[in-house]
């Protein structure tokens, strides 16, 4: 059982990145998914999230309309597409598994699986 976030990488800004979320041994549809982040200092915060049953997505005030996450049930992959990337969005972005059939941004604690971190840097 894996869960793997990749895609992260040095980007200017206003550029873009997509990151992907994949798993191995188990159904990521069975799932509601959270993609967080954690800046250097700070702490960790819940940047988008998408519902099991629903499909409903939710995403913190910083990236609304910047950021898009969406899924392919085919690939067993949660996609996060980053534009007008701005360089306080640098962080190590992390996807996480909730058993809830709601998600939300706020409270990792309803995220009992997570992933290993990619890092994305956003600077000139």
């Amino acid at each position: 059982v894996q869960l793997q976030a990749s895609g992260g990488g040095l980007v200017q800004p206003g550029g873009s990145l997509s990151l992907s979320c994949a798993a191995s041994g188990f159904r990521l549809d069975s799932y509601s998914i959270g993609w967080f982040r954690q800046a250097p200092g700070k702490e960790r915060e819940g940047v988008s999230c998408i519902s099991r049953s629903s499909g409903v997505t939710y995403y913190a005030d910083s990236v609304k309309g910047r950021f898009t996450i969406s899924r392919d049930n085919a690939k067993n992959t949660v996609y996060l597409q980053m534009n007008s990337l701005k360089p306080e969005d640098t962080a190590v972005y992390y996807c996480a598994t909730s058993p809830l059939r709601a998600c939300s941004v706020y409270g990792s604690s309803r995220y009992d699986y997570w992933g290993q971190g990619t890092l994305v840097t956003v600077s000139s």
